[in-house]
């Protein structure tokens, strides 16, 4: 069913009169804590470089977030306090920032450059990142560089950080400017089923992302075709069009700011040079090189070495739900230097023994990182005498991947139990000398009683999908209306079901995308039985009774390999609120979970965070 809001220019006003009353609300946030901050110049301290020079040939790295919120749980924006963690861990292995005119020197003129140099960027100039990344700034004394497209000036679009934000951050010493180009806009866009969706803006590609695959492009980065794949516009059209887009920038940036920002960002990176066309490639080869003193042109890895093209630079984007440690476990593998990983609270961590990757105790949570392209895994001290046990656990891990719990194993990992959540599926393995033998496996789908739907069924639901979202952004009421009208006939359609025959569709899993499980595993004796999501799961009848330890385990999965910039070669199982007791006794031998006065700073923090985010994006 299409909704009544379609099509409706009354729900847009609507839409746009809370938008106001927000950003109003935002413009007031943000100008008090910038304001406070420049008030507060003259008794904290600004901005110092470090002198801590270093041989040239040590280069630096760059890391790009997309934007911060305060409360954790986002999957887009990193939390405050999980960027905090990440500075701090960055700061304690001596990192210092280092400025665009100071990677600029670097490689123009051989500046020296810290032996840990770090360029630190957010991107999309989000007015909430710099209410939330300014006094984290200050209190590792980093600078950063504020990535902005300038097309929101010209929309006034407060959400976003506008002219005069941007003048007042600059002036607070920690803050630069740079670019991610005049806009973002997406062309040749093909859903997952091969069906031409044209170009869309942002609101609209969101809108149909789940419906997506890899087929598209940055507007930039190509011509603009047809579903055949044939350009719709000529070579002078299309250099134009890019030209067009270059000049708007400078001229915009001229206008509101008094200068062009000295370092660009091009969307989409990783492209074989400036786009996916030669010809296209050249033309923004140009423009970047008329306008720009530096270009990060790819993304994935972190280290610029001294020889790195200074318009063909790449950055690392740290995703929201990466723990500490994913991203030192990154960056050591990048730079091939040591890292002192985080380990989070010294008497959980003592009980336990780690044997591969990196894990941290924090909150209620422990978070088993992965060695790249392999495993993380952890003992619990002492389990060797606990053959019967029951544990409980909620797996907050991404689906592609693995998170374990071993059971009765033995110090070679020759002999064990291990129940596992792996790529959407739980399974219950013995391996006896080596030997795998499956007991159980079922989808998470169908263990959440979830229906099987058909690819006819969600071939539809895309169409759906893809129709209402034209329909809502349409250019005009007039185009709206041609749209509603194919939105109502595809939902007379009725696709053919399993039960009719048809082809079951297997749900596409994404690297990034979070699983959230509550399990529950009782071991006694030769009996092993399963709660998931707190409904009964089975039972499994082991072998192997023998006494043996309990371990946690993270693995890397080569399913997730897809694209360094979405899907990396290090893996995070998340153990939430883990508790192991003593089956035969009822006695707590460990859990995660707090309690007393520990459980009561930590809601009251988690509450306190909940009413600020409330604050910051509904007002």
């Amino acid at each position: 069913m299409s909704s009544p809001s379609l099509g409706n220019p009354d729900f847009t006003r609507r839409k746009n009169r809370r938008k106001t009353i927000r950003t109003a609300a935002q413009v007031l946030l943000i100008g008090g804590i910038v304001g406070a901050a420049l008030w507060a110049h003259f008794t904290t301290p600004v901005y110092k470089p470090s002198h801590d020079a270093a041989p040239r040939s040590n280069g630096f790295i760059a890391l790009s977030y997309i934007g911060v919120q305060k409360n954790e749980g986002g999957r887009v924006l990193i939390s405050e306090s999980n960027l905090e963690a990440q500075l701090a861990a960055l700061k304690r292995q001596g990192y210092e920032t280092v400025t665009t005119d100071d990677v600029y020197e670097y490689y123009k003129n051989g500046k020296e450059l810290p032996e840990k140099s770090l360029y630190l960027m957010f991107e999309d100039g989000r007015r909430d990142t710099a209410i939330f990344a300014t006094p984290l700034l200050r209190e590792f004394n980093y600078h950063a560089t504020t990535m902005t497209y300038p097309e929101k000036f010209d929309r006034g679009d407060t959400k976003f950080l506008l002219p005069d934000d941007l003048k007042r951050l600059k002036e607070e010493t920690f803050w630069d400017v740079g670019t991610n180009g005049y806009r973002l806009y997406y062309i040749n866009v093909f859903d997952r089923y091969g069906n031409y969706l044209g170009e869309m803006d942002p609101l609209l590609y969101n809108k149909v992302t789940p419906y997506l695959g890899r087929r598209y492009n940055h507007y930039l980065m190509d011509y603009i075709r047809d579903k055949n794949g044939v350009p719709k516009e000529s070579y002078s059209r299309m250099k134009s069009r890019v030209q067009y887009d270059y000049e708007k920038l400078r001229d915009v940036y001229t206008k509101d700011l008094g200068y062009v920002p000295k370092v660009s960002v091009l969307m989409h990176a990783n492209t074989g040079e400036f786009g996916n066309n030669p010809d296209v490639s050249a033309v923004n080869a140009y423009w970047i090189q008329k306008l720009f003193a530096m270009n990060f042109n790819r993304e994935g890895y972190s280290l610029n070495v001294p020889n790195s093209s200074i318009y063909d630079l790449t950055r690392m984007q740290p995703q929201a739900w990466w723990p500490v440690n994913h991203l030192l476990m990154r960056i050591k593998y990048d730079t091939g230097k040591d890292m002192i990983f985080n380990t989070g609270e010294e008497d959980r961590y003592n009980l336990w023994d780690l044997t591969q990757g990196a894990v941290e105790f924090k909150d209620e949570t422990i978070f088993l990182t992965t060695l790249p392209n392999s495993t993380g895994r952890i003992v619990l001290r002492n389990s060797f005498s606990y053959p019967n046990v029951n544990v409980s656990t909620e797996l907050d891990g991404n689906k592609v991947g693995i998170q374990a719990i071993y059971l009765r194993a033995d110090k070679t990992l020759k002999n064990y139990i291990v129940v596992e959540v792996k790529n959407n599926y739980l399974l219950v393995n013995e391996v006896t000398n080596g030997a795998v033998k499956t007991l159980y496996k079922k989808s998470v789908d169908e263990l959440q009683g979830k229906k099987p739907i058909s690819v006819d069924e969600d071939k539809h639901d895309a169409a759906v999908a893809e129709l209402e979202a034209f329909t809502r952004y349409a250019p005009s009421q007039g185009i709206a209306g041609v749209y509603l009208d194919r939105l109502k006939d595809q939902t007379k359609e009725t696709p053919k079901t399993v039960d009719q025959g048809a082809k079951q569709y297997e749900p596409v899993v994404r690297n990034q995308d979070q699983g959230i499980y509550q399990l529950d595993i009782n071991l006694t004796g030769s009996k092993l039985s399963l709660k998931f999501d707190g409904k009964d799961a089975g039972d499994v009848t082991v072998s192997r009774t023998q006494q043996g330890e309990l371990m946690l385990g993270a693995d890397w999965n080569v399913q997730g390999w897809q694209q360094r910039n979405w899907d990396d070669d290090v893996y995070d199982g998340v153990f939430k609120n883990f508790t192991v007791t003593d089956a035969d006794t009822g006695n707590v031998l460990f859990t995660s979970k707090y309690s007393g006065w520990e459980l009561i700073k930590y809601k009251a923090a988690q509450y306190f965070d909940k009413v600020v985010a409330w604050f910051v994006n509904y007002l």
